[in-house]
């Protein structure tokens, strides 16, 4: 499978320069590819093949006054520019046609030099390479010093340049792993769980473990409100409106980076101790639509579990997902018996059949765990028929950062 594995650089001034030419170019070509569909589109013309936008977008552009900065930067990412032009629309006509998972999608927009992200991609067929001395060579734009926080388990296919909101700068590589390799890390171990998701806590599991939950957004909402009142009084364009604008996004970055960290921790721990792992299909969409959205949003339950899916896969694991409609909260552990829904406020409840107090939640996550079937053996096989390790989407360059910390 592939993963994303991303590491900090720190370009100097320079190459700062270099790099904004190369997101301003791969933008440009971006732009003139949307625009180029759309209007065959209007004039009820076939669309442009590939082959016709790279001789005209690119080589011959070069050759024109209007067009002759482009020839500054390397001509892989302008091309990537247009491979990921052609993937939007290709996304957005299977979205169309239903043979897209998900939320219908719109079609492809032209991008800003506004945008929160900038990136650019070089693939194997660009040169670039790792230096002797631990520094990112790129075409055009020199040896980046890169904050190597691991070592690479293989060689890299491609490696993605991302600029964020904060102005920090990210080399995201592309790995191919070996999932013998990879299964062969994880010790071998019997255990099953079952998991459920809430918001008083984290996760609670069913062996009785309380997870809390870290609330990152609520703990940072006094200093975020702080930082938006000071930009929301500075005068439009001017440069201390530009710096109040980066003291709201790093604050922001922040939150994001010790959720996701958070995440990325419990999700390898779990995986590690347990061969079987039950969750809920939660919609988080439908939550977010209630007065505890903010909530819902803070704890981040989706990424999560993404996380859980493709760390399952990749350390072979067992993943099931029970039905959202699954009466986990109602019915006994322990008898069996449906005991009928209960408000919210009700953390304990006693069964009026066989005289048991539950915990709400461990009940919840003993019934999750009991609807999965999860049964496994010391040989790390699933006693469980049709139960198989959770799928996960190909890395593409608009997942980063997911999976960017793979462990």
């Amino acid at each position: 499978m592939q993963l994303r594995y991303s590491f900090r650089l720190y370009p100097n001034t320079v190459q700062q320069a270099a790099l904004a030419r190369s997101f301003g170019c791969a933008r440009v070509v971006f732009n003139d590819a949307v625009r180029a569909r759309e209007d065959a589109r209007k004039a009820g013309q076939p669309f442009p093949t590939a082959g016709q936008l790279s001789r005209e977008l690119i080589t011959e552009a070069k050759q024109t006054p209007e067009r002759a900065w482009l020839g500054e930067v390397s001509a892989v990412v302008l091309q990537q520019s247009l491979r990921d032009a052609e993937a939007a629309y290709r996304n957005f006509f299977a979205s169309l046609k239903g043979m897209r998972k998900g939320r219908k999608m719109g079609s492809p927009r032209f991008k800003s030099r506004k945008d929160s992200r900038q990136s650019i991609r070089f693939t194997a067929n660009a040169r670039w390479n790792i230096t002797d001395r631990g520094r990112l060579n790129l075409p055009k734009i020199g040896a980046v010093k890169v904050k190597w926080s691991r070592t690479l388990p293989t060689t890299p296919t491609s490696v993605t340049i991302v600029k964020d909101a904060v102005g920090r700068f990210f080399a995201s590589f592309v790995i191919d792993t070996d999932p013998t390799a990879d299964q062969a890390r994880m010790p071998e171990t019997d255990r099953a769980i079952g998991i459920d998701l809430g918001l008083t806590h984290f996760a609670v599991l069913s062996d009785g473990t309380k997870i809390g939950s870290p609330r990152f957004l609520r703990r940072a909402e006094k200093k975020l409100k702080k930082t938006q009142r000071e930009l929301s009084r500075k005068q439009k364009g001017s440069k201390n409106r530009a710096k109040a604008r980066l003291k709201v996004a790093r604050a922001h970055a922040k939150v994001v980076d010790a959720r996701r960290d958070f995440h990325h921790q419990l999700s390898t721990r779990l995986i590690s101790e347990n061969q079987g792992i039950a969750v809920e299909d939660l919609s988080v969409v439908g939550l977010a639509r209630t007065r505890l959205a903010k909530s819902v949003h803070d704890a981040g339950w989706a990424q999560f579990l993404r996380m859980l899916t493709y760390k399952a896969e990749r350390y072979g694991r067992t993943l099931v997902t029970i039905g959202r409609f699954e009466p986990t909260s109602q019915t006994c552990s322990t008898c069996g018996v449906k005991d009928g829904p209960k408000p919210l406020n009700i953390r304990e409840w006693t069964c009026t059949a066989c005289g048991t107090v539950h915990d709400r939640d461990t009940n919840a996550a003993l019934n999750i765990k009991t609807a999965a079937g999860l049964a496994v053996t010391a040989c790390r096989a699933p006693v469980r028929p049709g139960a198989i390790p959770a799928q996960r989407e190909e890395t593409g360059s608009h997942g980063f950062p997911t999976g960017s910390r793979a462990a």
